[in-house]
Parts: structure tokens; C-alpha cells; sequence
């Protein structure tokens, strides 16, 4: 097969989808190097990153960029162009991945990752650029794709709620897994959490964003402050999003500030440190199309505390405490359980790292590697009307 396959969002400042992007593509080219890739570093004019390599950081016989462009300007004309699919060499299957759809392909199988539509339940959790380009192409790969690939059960169902004339037998589900190949690596520590022992601060994980619900975590963070819980900081690692330009505020507000450490963008090995030596891993996230740091702090032992919501249930199973992202009493609650009671601290830390080797790169690629082999033998889809 001829594979194209979009990696433009894969570089350095990669999130979520881009994590899912670049482990799927080194899985693939390693598991089936038979196969001829192109991959795509710029793909459609939704998202376009200046910094993605010159050369390609993917090795293999038969593995080479696509078309690369210079400027959101240069790669709208190419790949809104009616001749694309010839300019591309037809490939078998062209897999999108950062929420874009091409609607020209008449002979390649286009294959959609569908991470989730969070930006269509709540208007509060994006902007409104944000939601009418994710939007746009969500609804454009109900009547192009071939099939979808969606993150998880919850985003499957989620889709086909929304758009029941997809075909319930051209979307499977692919779970993505944990970035971090080993499980022994023991990290750096940030030099934000100099001054801080290991195993004396609550964490959590994420861009601050509304959608990722950390303004009700410092709530549940005060309130266990005054009900007594061990004075430990409360470390938010991540980025800074949008919509939150009051939440530092918000802490002052609450009169926590002092306590709580906020790192900005982590490195992998930093984010290694805090998973294995965080007293807990606090995920309290409205809506999710999977939840790696989920997935990746029971990697590494930590305890769990997230939500019952959308599809963390599948990633945490009964390996986490789930709790109403709402709730910031019951939140708080847990948190003081988790200090008083040491010995189910450290069972719920056992629970996860098992529940995590569940979820393997391998197995992930496989089944995608299966459906690209079942697409180019059917019939392509009638485009729908």
C-alpha cells in the first residue's frame, strides 16, 4: 500500500492529537515496512505549524514528507486544490488527523481520527474560531471519509448521535496509549518543584483551559485546605489555554495562591518526575475524548482521582477513584480519604500501573493497520448528499 498520512500536528508542541499521530505513524512504519509512506507535516488550512521539521524525524525504507509548505497560504492552495489527489500520487488510504476533511478524493480510501466534539456541547470551552473549524471538519468527514477512526467508545457514540447517516459499520474504535515506551524511567525534576519533596503535592495535568475544569479543582483544593487535609501544594503542569486569564485571580481570591505551583509546558521527562512522585494525580475534566494523563500517571503508579464523565471510565476502569466533575465537595472529600488512609493510597497506585499495560502501541497500530487493509479492499463510499 501507499500510505499518506497527516503528522502536521507532531511537532515539538505537541498535544493529545499529535501524540496519537506520531506513536500510530513509528508503530506502523516499524510493524509494516513493506508499505511505501508519505507523510503530510502541513495538512488542509485548519492547523498549520511553522516549526515542524525540515526533514523527516521518521525512519524506514520506503518513508518520506509529502508535499511540505512554508505558509498557511502555500498549503490552503495545495490541499484545496481540485487536483490534489494526483498531485499526492493517488495513495491507497490518506489518513487525516488534526480535524481537517478533504472532500476531493474520488479513488484514495480517506480514513478521519475523531477525538471528540467538546467544542460543540459547550460554548465556554473554546473560541469561536476554534469550534467553527473543528466543526467544519467533523461534519465535511461524515460525507467524505471512508471510515473514522474514533479515540474511544464515548466518541464513537458521540459521533453517531450527532450524524446517524454515517454508517455504524465504517467507524471503529482505536485507543490511543501512553507516549512513554518504559516504565522505569524515574524523570527530572522541574525546577519549579525545587523546594517541594517528592510525594508531598497533589497534581494535575493539562492545558489550563475551562473544558479541563481546574477552576473547580482549586475550589475542591481550598475547601480540603479548611477541612484539614496535609498542607501539601496543589502543581498544575501545562500550558496556559484560553479562557482562563482570571484564574490567577481566582487563586488569590480563594487565598491559596501561596500553595499552588503552576509549571507551564513540562518536558516528557519532567512529566515523568511529577507522574511517579505526585501523592496523587487529579484529573477533574468535564469532557474528554480519551484522557491520557489518566492513562499515563497509572503508568507510573500515581493514584488516581478523575471523573465518571464521557469516556474516562473506559481508560481509568475500576483502577481510579471516579468521581461529578461538578462536585467539588465530593472532590474534596476524596482527597482528604486519599491522606488519611496511606494503605488505599498505594493499593489504588498498584491498580493503575496493571490497568495501564492494558493499553499497548502495538495492538493500536494493528488494528489500524487492519482497517487501511480493509478500506483499499471494499468498494469506496458513496459520497453522501
Amino acid at each position: 500500500m501507499h500510505i499518506g498520512f497527516d503528522i502536521s500536528q507532531t511537532g515539538s508542541g505537541k498535544a493529545g492529537c499529535g501524540y496519537f499521530a506520531h506513536a500510530l505513524i513509528e508503530n506502523l512504519t516499524r510493524l509494516a515496512p513493506e508499505h511505501s509512506y508519505s507523510l503530510f507535516p502541513s495538512f488542509g488550512d485548519f492547523y498549520f505549524d511553522a516549526r515542524m521539521p525540515l526533514r523527516s524525524p521518521y525512519s524506514g525504507r520506503d518513508v518520506h514528507y509529502g508535499p511540505r509548505h512554508l505558509s498557511r497560504e502555500s498549503a490552503r492552495a495545495f490541499w484545496v486544490g481540485a487536483n490534489v489527489e494526483n498531485e499526492l500520487k493517488t495513495p491507497d488510504v490518506v489518513h487525516s488527523n488534526n480535524f481537517w476533511c478533504p472532500t476531493q478524493f474520488t479513488c484514495s480510501r480517506l480514513i478521519y481520527t475523531f477525538y471528540d466534539m467538546g467544542f460543540a456541547v459547550e460554548p465556554a470551552w473554546t473560541t469561536d474560531a476554534n469550534r467553527v473549524g473543528c466543526f467544519d471538519g467533523v461534519f465535511r468527514s461524515t460525507v467524505a471519509a471512508d471510515w473514522v477512526v474514533a479515540i474511544s467508545e464515548a466518541s464513537r457514540d458521540h459521533y453517531l448521535r450527532v450524524f446517524p447517516h454515517f454508517p455504524k459499520d465504517r467507524i471503529r474504535v482505536i485507543y490511543p496509549c501512553s507516549r512513554f515506551a518504559d516504565s522505569t524511567l524515574q524523570g527530572v525534576r522541574p525546577d519549579a518543584l525545587k523546594d517541594v519533596s517528592p510525594g508531598q503535592f497533589w497534581l494535575s495535568v493539562g492545558t489550563i483551559e475551562p473544558r479541563k475544569n481546574q477552576r473547580r479543582l482549586v475550589d475542591a483544593y481550598a475547601r480540603y485546605l479548611a477541612l484539614g487535609g496535609m498542607p501539601i501544594p496543589l502543581v498544575f503542569a501545562g500550558g496556559k489555554g484560553w479562557l482562563m486569564d482570571d484564574f490567577q485571580s481566582h487563586l488569590l481570591s480563594l487565598g491559596i495562591e501561596a500553595q499552588v505551583v503552576m509549571t507551564g509546558y513540562v518536558t516528557d521527562a519532567e512529566l515523568i518526575w511529577l507522574y511517579r512522585n505526585c501523592y496523587g494525580n487529579l484529573y477533574p475534566s468535564l469532557f474528554e475524548g480519551f484522557g491520557l494523563p489518566v492513562l499515563e500517571g497509572m503508568q507510573f503508579g500515581a493514584p488516581t482521582l478523575t471523573t465518571h464523565s464521557t469516556s474516562i471510565p473506559e481508560v481509568a476502569g475500576d483502577a481510579a477513584i471516579l468521581l461529578d466533575p461538578l462536585d467539588t465537595e465530593g472532590w474534596a472529600q476524596a482527597m482528604l480519604s486519599l491522606v488519611t488512609n496511606r494503605t488505599a493510597r498505594d493499593e489504588l497506585g498498584a491498580a493503575g500501573r496493571k490497568r495501564a499495560q492494558q493499553f499497548d502501541w502495538r495492538l493500536s497500530a494493528e488494528a489500524l493497520l487492519a482497517l487501511y487493509e480493509e478500506a483499499v479492499a471494499l468498494p469506496k463510499r458513496h459520497m453522501a448528499t
